[in-house]
């Protein structure tokens, strides 16, 4: 594989070094960044190396997801069916419910492909994906991976075990996780080798997972050396149910049936309390923050800054919004400012922690079970993966390492995005998807969500 070098622009490199290089450059070598530099110098020294013009913007770090639903493509627009919802338990119930049941396999992967198309259109180049489909779940994360394969992002996948649709369609649950995360040790391996596909043992909620298959669950995720994802606390129901039928809140039920631990990723964490805090930093659990979700669904403000400060990992998922991650930093960084009427909380450069340093955690938390040597992510340096998007962002101000995080909050957004690449290889280049048949994703998904919506 060539040498690539993208030159004339300004390169942002997050991380520990934390520069920002006026007319730098960076050069691409056999999927990982070789050197950074300034422009001029990199070319004398790689004259051979294919060059790539940035045109002046900027040359950055891919954006990183840690919690999604790919499955919930068909929502958009999806007629209401019955009274419009009161509360999160009947959204579960009038909609999320009604539309996993109805997917098929080719639903599935329609869903996935329409996702993956956004993702590489707004610089998403890793996603963790949490995927339902109860009717239709053998195979259901092969055609996922399959999608995921051909778009070329990094995506960790998990299917999510629940008690709410029986005991055959729990078992069929387990056996899905299972034969999946077994199989990127085998037929998949090159590509979870190579750091492109991983797997977590899916679970839905608490108040849906009895004592029985949290137990099965839990011996089968440390038979497999993987974490679980798995949702915490998103509404005070899980709280209410979990302390009236367990005498135990969440966290406190999950530590016991040995879910929690490093590689564990428990989202929303909304309604989790002083105490289920210290178990979620005492066992190392990972904890991922979705502020649009959270706000549509009304189900409060995660005390997310507490947290942190206890010592949680937490990162930025989306919870199946567009893959528009910068729609979601601004949405961490209005929401807490405005529930606690104090404009000092969530600061642009905590949220910006968030979403790359700490995301980047997470990720290396699920992927590296199945890859050797998985590369850094979330940053440019030496070394790490060649993960990058290029913005047409000209900023009007003055730009540098310690007020980025304000331009990526009040100016810098998804129409930015020209260019996308994952280990080394453009999936977009000057705003045209490579890996993709975008036209004919779209036209299916047209098709297939049409055809779904008349069987509600």
């Amino acid at each position: 594989m060539q040498d690539i070098l993208i030159g004339n622009g300004t390169v942002v490199t997050l991380g520990a070094d934390n520069r920002v290089i006026e007319q730098g450059a960076i050069l691409v070598r056999g999927g990982r960044i070789a050197s950074i530099d300034g422009d001029a110098t990199l070319r004398q020294q790689y004259p051979l190396a294919e060059y790539v013009d940035a045109g002046g913007g900027l040359i950055m770090p891919g954006f990183l997801c840690t919690h999604t639903h790919f499955y919930g493509a068909f929502a958009r627009g999806m007629p209401a069916s019955g009274p419009e919802p009161r509360n999160f338990l009947e959204i579960l119930q009038s909609l999320w419910w009604k539309l996993d049941k109805l997917l098929t396999l080719e639903d599935s992967r329609a869903s996935a492909e329409m996702f993956l198309v956004d993702a590489i259109r707004c610089g998403t180049t890793t996603v963790v994906d949490h995927h339902a489909s109860p009717n239709a779940v053998d195979g259901s994360l092969d055609v996922i991976a399959d999608a995921v394969e051909q778009a070329g992002i990094r995506a960790c996948l998990a299917y999510e075990v629940s008690d709410r649709d029986g005991p055959a369609v729990i078992d069929v649950g387990i056996r899905e996780n299972e034969r999946f995360i077994r199989s990127l040790r085998s037929e998949r391996r090159s590509a979870a080798e190579k750091g492109l596909l991983a797997a977590s043992y899916g679970l839905h909620a608490s108040f849906t997972l009895s004592p029985a298959t949290l137990e099965r669950c839990a011996a089968g995720g440390v038979d497999l050396g993987v974490g679980f994802h798995v949702h915490v606390a998103e509404d005070s129901s899980d709280e209410a149910d979990s302390l009236g039928r367990y005498g135990m809140r969440v966290a406190e039920r999950l530590q016991a049936a040995n879910i929690l631990g490093p590689r564990t990723i428990a989202a929303h964490c909304v309604h989790v309390d002083s105490g289920e805090i210290e178990r979620l930093a005492g066992t190392h659990t990972n904890s991922v923050h979705n502020p649009r979700s959270n706000m549509n669904n009304a189900v409060g403000r995660a005390p997310i800054e507490e947290m942190v400060v206890a010592g949680v990992n937490v990162g930025l998922g989306n919870d199946g919004f567009s893959m528009n991650m910068m729609q979601e930093m601004k949405a961490a960084y209005l929401l807490h400012k405005f529930a606690l009427a104090d404009p000092r909380v969530m600061s642009a450069d905590f949220v910006l922690k968030l979403a790359f340093e700490q995301n980047a955690k997470i990720i290396d938390a699920v992927f590296s079970p199945f890859s050797t040597g998985f590369p850094r992510v979330g940053e440019l340096s030496v070394g790490a993966a060649a993960d990058l998007v290029l913005l047409d962002y000209l900023p009007p101000t003055q730009l540098n390492s310690n007020n980025l995080p304000w331009h990526l909050i009040f100016g810098m957004d998804a129409h930015h995005v020209n260019s996308t690449m994952v280990a080394g290889r453009w999936l977009m280049r000057n705003r045209q998807v490579l890996t993709l048949d975008e036209a004919r994703i779209h036209a299916r998904t047209r098709e297939l969500s049409l055809a779904l919506w008349k069987r509600l």
